[in-house]
């Protein structure tokens, strides 16, 4: 099948279930909930929404800082500028179709600073690969501080899936599920080697490869501290734009930092889920807010809220990136710059 057919399915796919989702998520509201949800909206606190699109932007600067310092090595010092407006142009390109942005931020610094396009390609997955690491952490420190409501919860749905046997799970049913996973890892493990020669395990071992070859290569970089400070800001920016747009509205202003961990984690998921997050995003936060007794309309409310500012956030941004970076290259020398020796 041709590549860009392949991929155009799978877009249409994954847009096609965010839709569903958002289907999926008006159905369930009655129309008492259709007035809490009015409420609201009508008596959110917006001027709350301005800080909460300055903590955005401001995890956006710390992440063009940081592709700034991952591409140091590579001989080039690119402006700060161009890196930061080629980020806010690649998360508007991703609204549209998911890790476009990547390609068209490569693309966009490879015009305006003379990087080679190929060589980014190898800090990007570097990028990606830290961002795993840290949605990994922040899964493990909500689920470490919040044991007993997490916990609970995934117990339940353990429950559901394993069968109704009263309070205690069926210590024959956890190891046969165990047994399983082992036998699929196993399994997996054995195809990779196995079959090596086929196309489609090369490509994954190619992307296993890059992610354990962008884990590694900060070793390269002579600002660690900074990486890893970068790192920091970038996902404290996201837990603290989550937990002021809290503050928006009244049924939510009363939920601490660790709700609005366990709604980063889920959030982020609903975010590679589907493009833009659409239908996935206020679907997660309203099913996280439920575990703090937050009633449904309020917990879509919320979710719809958030995902909203950050949508409009990305794309107008994005717009102003677009109008901005050919102004501010206007008397840039044509002249490839040389790389740092």
């Amino acid at each position: 099948m041709n590549k860009k057919i392949r991929s155009l399915l799978q877009y249409a796919f994954f847009l096609g279930l965010g839709l569903f989702l958002v289907w999926w998520s008006l159905r369930k509201i009655e129309g008492k909930d259709w007035v809490d949800i009015r409420n609201a909206f009508l008596h959110t606190r917006y001027l709350l929404i301005l800080p909460v699109i300055i903590a955005l932007l401001a995890s956006h600067l710390s992440r063009a800082i940081r592709w700034k310092i991952l591409i140091e090595p590579l001989g080039y010092k690119p402006k700060t500028s161009n890196t930061y407006l080629a980020v806010l142009i690649g998360y508007m390109a991703n609204l549209a179709v998911p890790r476009l942005g990547e390609v068209l931020k490569c693309t966009i610094l490879s015009r305006y600073e003379k990087v080679p396009a190929d060589k980014l390609v190898g800090t990007i997955v570097a990028e990606r690969a830290f961002d795993v690491i840290c949605l990994l952490i922040v899964f493990t420190v909500s689920f470490l501080t919040q044991a007993d409501i997490i916990g609970a919860y995934l117990s339940s749905k353990l429950k559901e899936l394993l069968g109704p046997e009263g309070n205690s799970v069926p210590v024959t049913k956890l190891i046969i599920v165990g047994s399983i996973v082992l036998l699929a890892i196993i399994i997996i493990w054995y195809a990779l080697k196995k079959f090596a020669h086929i196309s489609f395990i090369q490509k994954i071992k190619v992307i296993l490869k890059g992610i354990w070859h962008g884990l590694t290569s900060v070793r390269y970089i002579k600002s660690k501290g900074w990486f890893l400070f970068h790192t920091v800001f970038i996902w404290s920016m996201y837990l603290i734009s989550v937990r002021i747009g809290m503050y928006a509205l009244e049924e939510t202003s009363i939920y601490g930092i660790k709700p609005s961990l366990s709604v980063l984690s889920t959030g982020s998921i609903a975010m590679i889920l589907t493009p833009s997050g659409i239908g996935a995003y206020p679907l997660f936060v309203q099913e996280t807010m439920s575990l703090y007794g937050l009633r449904f309309s309020m917990g879509i409310a919320f979710g719809w809220l958030m995902w909203t500012v950050q949508f409009f956030q990305i794309l107008l941004s994005g717009f102003v990136a677009i109008v901005l970076l050919p102004y501010l290259n206007k008397t840039k020398s044509p002249h490839a710059t040389p790389p740092l020796h």
